[in-house]
Formats: C-alpha cells, sequence, structure tokens
C-alpha cells in the first residue's frame, strides 16, 4: 500500500540510502510489474553501468534502419556458430574449479607443470592424474592463474568438463571451444569444417597452422578428459607428434584412465598428509567459529590416513560437515558418525541424512527427494524457476532454504543459472539413496521432464533449454517416435545448429534411423509445410532464418547441391521481406558465396562477396567488424585462385579494421570508459551545447529506442535535435540524422502525421547535402516512400519509389538485380493506382534484368513471368498470360524436382540457380510482391 511494513525493512532501507554500490527500488503495485521493472533495473546497470559499450556501437546510425543495428549472435565469431551460455559455463566451471583458498602443498606440482611448459620439443601430453576428488581441477585452474599472470606471452586454451553424459563431455564441444579461443587471437585463421566426421582428422592440421602464427607458447588443458565420449577414439590426435610450440596438460581419474595414455608421462597427485588435512578441516571450522579440541583433532587425523579418506574432496566436505553441526550439535557424535563413511559417497549419504533431518515437515523431504532426482536425470541441470513450474507446492521459501544447504555443503552448484551436481560422487550417492529401484525410477523422473518441456513447445516456447532437454530425454527413454517428431520442429532444430551444437543435432538423427540426404528431404517439406502458413512482414523474416540455418547446416554436411535452394530462398524472402540493401540480405549472399567456394565456382562466389561488402559497406560504414568479414572472405576465395596479391590487400586492410575495433571493445570495459562516461553525463545535464555532445543525446536516443522506452527516447533525440540546430544550424546533415531517428520513433509509436513531416525534412536537408547515391538519402526515400505507401497516399509515394530506382542505378549501375526490385516496387505500386500500362514495361525491364544475372531459370524469373502473366490476363491478353505462366510454372517444376532430390542441381556461369518457394496463386503473388 505504499507503506513500509515493518521496523526491519525501514532499517534495511536506511542501511541501503547509506551505502555506496547499492541501488534502491521504489515500487508500489502488482508482483508482476515489480519483477519487471527491477528485470530493466538489473539490465540497465550491466548494460550502461558496466558494460557501457551500446553508444560507441550506435555511434552515427539512423533508426530507421532499427534492426540493423542488433546483429545475429552467430556473427561475432565469423562463420563460427557458438553458443555464450556454453561458453559462460566453461568459465564458470574454471572458476568454481579454483574457488578453494587452500592450496595443499602444490607447489611442488606447479613446478612440475612449468617444467613441462620449458622442456624442448617434441614431448607427449603430461598426464595428472589421481583418484576422485583429489584436487586435479584445483591444482590445474591454480596453475593457470599463475601462468596467466606471469607468462601473458603464453596463450592457455582450457576445458573443463562436467557430469559425463553432459553437453562438456562432448567431444565435438570441446573442439569447438578451443576453436573458438583461438580465434580470437588469430584473425587469419578461418574456420574448419563442423562435420563432426571430418572435425576430428582437420583439427590437428589447423592446430598446427595457428601454431605457427603464434608468437609464444601454446598450453593446451583439458580437465577430466576420460569422461569425454568415446575419448580414447576422438582425442587420438594426442598420440601424434604435437606442434613444437604446444604442450598439452590433461587430468585423468587414475582407475578410468585409457591404457594407451598410461605411457605418457605423469604426474600424479599423493594422498593429503596430515598437515594438510588438519589446514583444510581448520580452515572450514574456523569460518563457522568452530575450535576443535586436541583429541578430536587427533582423531580426525587417525580417520584421514586411508586412500580414500585423505583426498581433498573427503576432507573438504568432512570439515564442512563439522562445521555446519559444531555450534549446534554434539561434535563428538558427528564425528563418531564421519568415522564410519569410509569413502566419500557415504559421507555425502550422511550430509544429505542431516539435511532431511533439518526439515520440518515430509512434505519438504518428499520436495528434497524429488529436486535431487529431477537435477540428475536431466541433460544439463534443471533452473529454480523450472523447479517451480514442476512442483507447483514448492514456494520460493522452501527452496531457498533447501537450496542453501544443498550448496553450502558440496551437493549443488550453479552453472550458467542451471542447478547441478557439484561433484560426480554426489550424484552417485543421490541414485543409491533415492533410486535403488533403477532404471524404472530414473524414467519416471525423465518422463516427469518430458512433459513439462513438451508442454512448452505446444506452448511455442522454443527455448535453448527445450531444445538441449527434450531430444536428449527422447533418446535417453529410447523414444524414437517421439526424437523424430521433436526434430522436425524446425525451432528445435534451428536452436540447436545456431548454438553450435552440431553433432549433437547429427547424432539424434543417426539414432532414429535417418542418413543425410533423407534428413535433409524431411526438413525440406517441414518447411514447405510451414510456409504455407506463413503470412506477414515478420513471419516472413522468421522464415528467411529457418531456410537460411537449413542451408549452412546442409553446406556443414558437404550436402553442396542441396544447401543451395534454402539459401536462395532465403535470400529472395529477406530481399521482398526486408530489401535487396539491407544487412540480413548481405548475410544471405555472403551464406551463399559459402557454398559456391566449397564448389570451386570462384566466379559466383567472387560475385555474391562483392555485393554482400558493398552492402556492409553502406549500411555500417567502411570500419565495421562485419566489412572485414567479408574483406577476409574475398581475400580467402583470391587465395585459393593464387591471386596472392589482391589477397593480402584485402587482408591488411581487414587487419586494420578488426585493430581497431579490438582497441574500441578492449577500452570499453575499463574505468576510463566510465570516468569517460560520467564527465559526459555531467556536462549534458550542465547543458553545454556543442555537437559531440548533441551526438552523443542522440546515441542516447537510439539506445533508449532500442530497448523500447519511447518516453525517454523521444526526450533525448528532440533535446539533440535542439541541440544541433543551435550549434550547426537546422540544414546540417546531422540535423537530417535526428529528424529521422525522430520521425522513425513516431512511426513506431503510430503517430504518422508527424513521422511524415519530419521525415520530409530530413529529405529535405539530405538531397541537398549528400550525394544522390548516398546511403542515408536512400533510407530515408526508402521509409518516407513506405509511410506513404502505409498511409494510402500512393501519389506521393510515385515519385520516391522512382528516386529509389534512380539511386540503385548510380550506386549498383543499370543492370544489377537491386535496380530490378526497385523496378518490381514501383511496378507493384503503380498497379495497386489501377496504371496497368506504367507498371508493364517495369516488369519487363525487371525480368531482362533477372534473366541475364540470374540466367532463365531463376526462381525470381519466374516470380516476375507470374506477375507479368496477371498483369495480362486483366489487361485481357489471355493467350500471352499462359504463356507467361506457363514459363513460370516449368521453373517452379524444376525447383520442385531439386527440392525433393530427384535432379541435380544446375548452375551456369551466370549465377544460374534453383530455389525453393511454395506454388502460389496468380493473386496471391501479386499480393506477395506488395512490399
Amino acid at each position: 500500500d505504499g507503506k513500509v511494513s515493518s521496523v526491519s525493512v525501514q532499517q534495511l532501507i536506511e542501511q541501503i540510502s547509506c551505502m555506496n554500490k547499492a541501488k534502491m527500488i521504489h515500487h508500489v503495485g502488482g508482483m508482476e510489474e515489480g519483477a519487471y521493472e527491477i528485470y530493466n533495473c538489473v539490465e540497465k546497470i550491466i548494460k550502461q553501468d558496466i558494460l557501457g559499450c551500446e553508444m560507441t556501437d550506435l555511434e552515427g546510425k539512423d533508426l530507421g534502419n532499427k534492426e540493423d543495428s542488433t546483429a545475429p549472435e552467430e556473427e561475432v565469431f565469423g562463420d563460427v556458430l557458438w553458443d555464450a551460455h556454453d561458453e559462460q559455463e566453461q568459465m564458470e566451471a574454471f572458476q568454481q574449479a579454483s574457488n578453494s583458498t587452500c592450496e595443499l602443498g602444490f607447489e611442488k606440482y606447479f613446478e612440475r607443470l612449468n617444467d613441462l611448459v620449458a622442456a624442448p620439443a617434441p614431448i607427449p601430453p603430461l598426464l595428472v592424474s589421481g583418484g576422485p576428488g583429489s584436487g586435479k581441477s584445483l591444482l590445474l585452474s591454480k596453475w593457470i592463474q599463475l601462468q596467466q599472470k606471469h607468462s601473458p606471452n603464453t596463450l592457455i586454451l582450457y576445458h573443463f568438463v562436467g557430469r559425463p553424459m553432459s553437453t562438456s563431455s562432448e567431444s565435438n564441444f570441446l573442439y569447438m571451444f578451443i576453436i573458438l579461443q583461438l580465434m580470437q587471437h588469430s584473425w587469419l585463421v578461418s574456420p574448419l569444417t563442423f562435420d563432426p566426421a571430418k572435425l576430428l582428422e582437420e583439427f590437428p592440421r589447423w592446430l598446427e597452422k595457428l601454431s605457427a602464427r603464434h608468437q609464444g607458447s601454446i598450453i593446451i588443458i583439458i580437465d577430466s578428459i576420460d569422461q569425454i565420449q568415446q575419448a580414447e577414439k576422438h582425442m587420438k590426435w594426442l598420440i601424434d607428434p604435437l606442434p613444437v610450440n604446444v604442450r598439452v596438460i590433461v587430468s585423468v581419474n587414475v582407475e578410468t584412465c585409457p591404457q594407451a595414455w598410461r605411457l605418457w608421462p605423469t604426474l600424479h597427485l599423493d594422498p593429503l598428509n596430515s598437515k594438510d588435512v588438519k589446514s583444510l578441516i581448520s580452515a572450514e571450522c574456523n569460518s563457522a567459529n568452530v575450535k576443535l579440541t586436541k583429541e578430536q583433532e587427533k582423531k580426525l587425523e587417525r580417520h584421514c590416513r586411508s586412500a580414500t579418506t585423505c583426498n581433498a574432496l573427503y576432507v573438504t566436505l568432512l570439515g564442512k560437515t563439522i562445521a555446519c553441526v559444531g555450534n549446534t550439535g554434539n561434535i563428538d557424535e558427528i564425528l563418531q558418525q564421519c568415522c564410519q563413511c569410509q569413502d566419500t559417497v557415504s559421507l555425502y549419504r550422511l550430509v544429505l541424512r542431516s539435511i532431511q533431518e533439518s526439515l520440518q515437515s515430509d512434505k519438504e523431504k518428499d520436495l528434497l527427494r524429488e529436486i535431487l532426482c529431477v537435477i540428475g536425470v536431466s541433460h544439463n541441470g534443471v533452473s529454480e524457476s523450472e523447479l517451480m513450474e514442476l512442483y507447483p507446492e514448492l514456494t520460493s521459501a522452501v527452496l531457498a532454504s533447501l537450496l542453501h544447504s544443498l550448496h553450502k555443503m558440496c551437493l549443488l552448484t550453479y552453472g550458467c543459472g542451471l542447478l547441478k551436481f557439484q561433484h560426480l560422487q554426489a550424484w552417485e550417492m543421490v541414485k543409491l539413496e533415492y533410486m535403488e529401484a533403477g532404471e524404472n525410477v530414473i524414467s519416471a523422473y525423465r518422463q516427469r521432464l518430458v512433459e513439462y518441456f513438451t508442454m512448452q513447445l505446444s506452448q511455442d516456447r522454443v527455448t535453448w533449454r527445450s531444445a538441449d532437454e527434450l531430444p536428449w530425454l527422447f533418446q535417453q527413454q529410447g523414444d524414437k517416435q517421439k526424437l523424430h517428431k521433436c526434430l522436425l520442429n524446425l525451432f528445435v532444430s534451428q536452436n540447436l545448429y545456431k548454438r553450435g551444437h552440431f553433432a549433437e543435432l547429427l547424432s539424434y538423427w543417426q539414432l532414429v534411423g535417418k542418413d543425410k540426404s533423407s534428413m535433409a528431404a524431411e526438413y525440406f517439406d517441414s518447411l514447405k509445410e510451414y510456409e504455407k502458413s506463413s503470412e506477414g512482414e515478420e513471419s516472413m523474416i522468421c522464415l528467411a532464418d529457418l531456410y537460411e540455418t537449413l542451408g549452412r547446416f546442409l553446406k556443414d554436411l558437404g550436402l553442396l547441391s542441396q544447401a543451395v535452394a534454402p539459401l536462395q530462398r532465403s535470400l529472395e524472402i529477406r530481399e521482398t521481406a526486408l530489401d535487396p540493401d539491407h544487412p540480413r540480405v548481405a548475410q544471405s549472399l555472403h551464406q551463399l558465396a559459402g557454398v559456391y567456394v566449397q564448389w570451386k565456382k570462384f566466379g559466383n562466389a567472387e560475385q555474391l562477396y562483392k555485393q554482400a561488402l558493398e552492402i556492409s559497406e553502406n549500411a555500417y560504414g567502411a570500419e565495421h567488424p562485419r566489412v572485414a568479414r567479408e574483406l577476409d572472405a574475398l581475400a580467402t576465395l583470391y587465395q585459393k585462385q593464387n591471386k596472392y596479391e589482391q589477397a593480402e590487400q584485402l587482408r591488411k586492410k581487414s587487419f586494420k579494421i578488426r585493430q581497431k575495433a579490438a582497441r574500441q571493445k578492449g577500452s570499453l570495459c575499463g574505468f576510463a570508459l566510465l570516468r569517460q562516461r560520467a564527465l559526459q553525463l555531467e556536462e549534458l545535464t550542465l547543458g553545454k551545447d556543442t555537437s559531440d555532445n548533441a551526438r552523443t543525446l542522440n546515441e542516447l536516443g537510439v539506445l533508449y529506442y532500442l530497448q523500447n522506452n519511447l518516453e525517454t527516447a523521444e526526450l533525448f533525440l528532440k533535446r539533440s535535435l535542439e541541440m544541433r540546430e543551435r550549434v550547426l544550424g537546422s540544414d546540417h546533415p546531422d540535423c537530417a540524422q535526428s529528424l529521422n531517428n525522430l520521425a522513425a520513433l513516431y512511426n513506431e509509436k503510430k503517430h504518422y502525421d508527424k513521422a511524415e513531416e519530419l521525415y520530409e525534412k530530413a529529405l529535405d536537408i539530405r538531397r541537398r547535402a549528400l550525394a544522390p547515391d548516398h546511403p542515408s538519402l536512400a533510407y530515408t526515400v526508402k521509409h518516407l516512400a513506405v509511410l506513404y505507401k502505409k498511409t494510402g497516399k500512393l501519389d506521393k509515394a510515385v515519385p520516391l519509389y522512382e528516386l529509389a530506382v534512380e539511386i540503385r542505378q548510380k550506386s549498383f549501375g543499370p543492370k544489377h538485380p537491386s535496380v530490378a526490385t526497385a523496378l518490381v516496387n514501383l511496378a507493384v505500386l503503380y498497379c495497386q493506382m489501377k496504371k496497368q500500362i506504367e507498371a508493364l514495361p517495369l516488369y519487363e525491364r525487371a525480368l531482362k534484368i533477372y534473366e541475364d544475372s540470374f540466367g532463365q531459370m531463376h526462381p525470381r524469373v519466374g516470380e516476375t513471368l507470374k506477375n507479368l502473366a496477371v498483369l495480362s490476363y486483366e489487361r485481357g491478353d489471355f493467350e500471352k498470360a499462359a504463356e507467361l505462366y506457363k514459363r513460370a510454372m516449368e521453373i517452379k517444376e524444376a525447383e520442385t524436382l531439386l527440392i525433393g532430390g530427384k535432379a541435380t542441381s544446375r548452375h551456369s556461369s551466370s549465377g544460374d540457380t534453383f530455389s525453393l518457394k511454395s506454388a502460389l496463386s496468380p493473386n496471391a503473388l501479386l499480393e506477395h510482391g506488395q512490399r
């Protein structure tokens, strides 16, 4: 009710008010609104106050091109598809491994590891061995930290394997993570194949190439390598001689180490001595203010002498158990119980039972069992919100209390927001305690998760979680039919593929008994069905993404002839639904060119890469990382054709762009930038009129616009415009940018009259100030034309559509496909105005350009023929209409043959390709062209 509810809350508020780093959010209203407000506040703090990276990225951008400012995530590393969640999980695994403050006499081991790095090549991998819980992960993580501190020129690549059967235990995932780390240190190395069968073969050669370019040592560390699925088979490159500056360190459980690896030099972790045991237990007890008597210390020392009771995990857990009970219970009694536990699993069992006893009701004990079991049977863990949805009777207070106890006692940990077992022995204990009935119990818990994630799919909620868990659960259940159905959910497969889980996706298809070709055909069929129900711009853009994903997937599998069709269709949809000079069109061109490179059709690839480069430069400016990406692709293409001089020029240009981008990125994360930001905002508050401040206000407006905070965005954009008019004059191009941005904002708010007025002012300035083919002029023309058309002012739209044709002719030349698309847009507008006579020559000219550019059998030729057929029919020329429609259908039939895999792809030197598009009626087609 807007009042402070208690004295304790009042005290808390007073304490917070005195703190520098605390943020207080005042909220009166419903819980959901409050939660949303908190989320927005935290997101804002992270983005603006901690990362501080949006403003620089948005410099100089127009709001009219809103979707351009947010790039698809996978493009950060070029063509390497990767999930930031997986990378974060590895970082957290490393941090967790190095979390102990006790180093347990590791100095002697550090010397041995240092000797390995300094030893002359060739040298086989070093094996760090020990029993479960002996401290192998801790040793390696502590040594990595030392190396990073004292040897900055040494490149350290690491991978920590989690639970068996989790994503981190897949060999393909390991390679991808190492590749990603390598690519962050070398821009000139192109990524290798994603096909799991070829990856194993190519990785050593790729490592050799990169190591030759790196000035210094490269150390690869793989923790718990024996937990990787089929480790010997997938890690056989370790047996071959390594590059001279590469050293490899792997840790294994002494009991499960493959026989062939036992010949490698080995560093075996000794059991803890009595001094280390005492140090570890004292550290845990001191943290809880628990004091042990001399007799109790001696008893513990005597107990921790066997091989299974003197390892780091057992002793740490023992110390936590005593510390936890020490203040409230009888230490001698708990000591007696601990001494009966002769290994880590039995000690975990004691810990679990003590947690059970602390619970107040049987209901809470049941919930404890459910939580542990459902986490155990999952693929990669379960989140708190998922637990709350799985068990509606579970309150947040009970969950918080349970998780606190389980986390404190090393049973559970958090990894990227998911709850999982901290150690393998904890999961083994849970199976013994709760799942003695065996597979039936495990299957029942898996079924619960299956039902939960299936319900999400039925509500069209395809998240990374449902994509990670559901197919894997069906695989574990052996339910091939449901797995097959799940894979044919296009968004599940897209989610897995775009996050780099390529091998996982392929293994599921192999399990349901489908080879690559039949898998491709089934995806085509699903996509065609989905396309039938796709209406509206947003739906078509989503469809284009699905086609692109399929094309890239097939390309990675080496199915080049089948990859062309979906990539071509993705390109067509984006050109129609967005615009021929939209950055996503550049992405489609880039992907299609990649197929032609693999196909050794270098002429086709070069044409596409150049188009992609031109669009990227117009959209982002000449010094953007995406421009560097296209330059690199062209350089690689020239290198394959032995055009070394051209390749070198492009490489140098790309290198400069990337170097500058890296410097900017590095400076964004420091306190220097935050101080600069504070000064900027202070100057803005004081109201100094400068062009720099006006630009900053514009950038803030863009930032808030992208966050859909339109009211705040309007405030900043108006202030920016006013300041620019005062400082620069109302005819300056920067004023046009502010006008354009404000117009886009009003367009978003459906204030079309205001938007129209501002777009017209921006267009007037840009026409006078900029070159006739300038991209900023083209954007304003495009958006004002679309606005006129949307508001039914077709007569006003015509000259702008004509101007768009002129701009494209000046930018690309009169015979470029982009010009043809602009001609079709103008023709469609004339058709809407019932001016068929004016539309006809435009369609005919567009047809000629498409035929000359792409060949007689290209889908865009077919679409234009259909439009012409409709036009001829409406004018009463039925014979010509029938002839044109027949030609269009021939193209469609040839395309259908290709999609069904019954015909080989035909490609002429002019880039003649087939495409994928469901058949449309003449009337529907004309409507489709009306963008």
